[in-house]
């Protein structure tokens, strides 16, 4: 399971890096992966990082709507880049990827908080995706 864990923080990396840039999160997946062929210090791009980032880019509108309509007292503009997209992450892959077990997604996206935000984003993390969880039969919109 480290693999996985690592796969999830690289394609939180690269949805904060398309967030902060500006581009593309698709155009940022496929520079990391140039780089890691060309330069031997950059690690390889998993394929499961590779199927989270594209994931998350063919749902990206969806999942923005969600994350707005659920997040009490916050905007997606207002959120700090970090929890939001740690939020896109964590509801593409609670929402569309049924293998994954949903306690394990809450658990891995709480933990990339605890990383790398501040001390109250694990439980604003964990509290939005808690809620999306408890949703989720009703939240795939037909043709996602």
């Amino acid at each position: 399971m480290a693999a996985r864990n690592t796969a999830r923080k690289r394609a939180f990396q690269i949805l904060f890096e398309g967030d902060q840039r500006g581009a593309d999160v698709l155009t940022v997946l496929a520079d990391w992966i140039r780089l890691s062929r060309t330069d031997t210090r950059q690690p390889p791009v998993s394929e499961y990082t590779m199927q989270l980032v594209e994931g998350y880019a063919e749902h990206a509108t969806r999942i923005d709507e969600l994350i707005a309509q659920y997040a009490v007292d916050w905007t997606l503009d207002r959120m700090p880049v970090v929890d939001r997209n740690i939020l896109r992450l964590g509801a593409y892959e609670l929402i569309w990827v049924d293998e994954t077990p949903d306690a394990v997604v809450l658990d891995e996206m709480v933990q990339l908080a605890k990383e790398f935000s501040t001390d109250e984003s694990p439980s604003f993390v964990n509290g939005l995706l808690g809620r999306l969880k408890d949703l989720k039969p009703s939240l795939r919109r037909t043709g996602d």
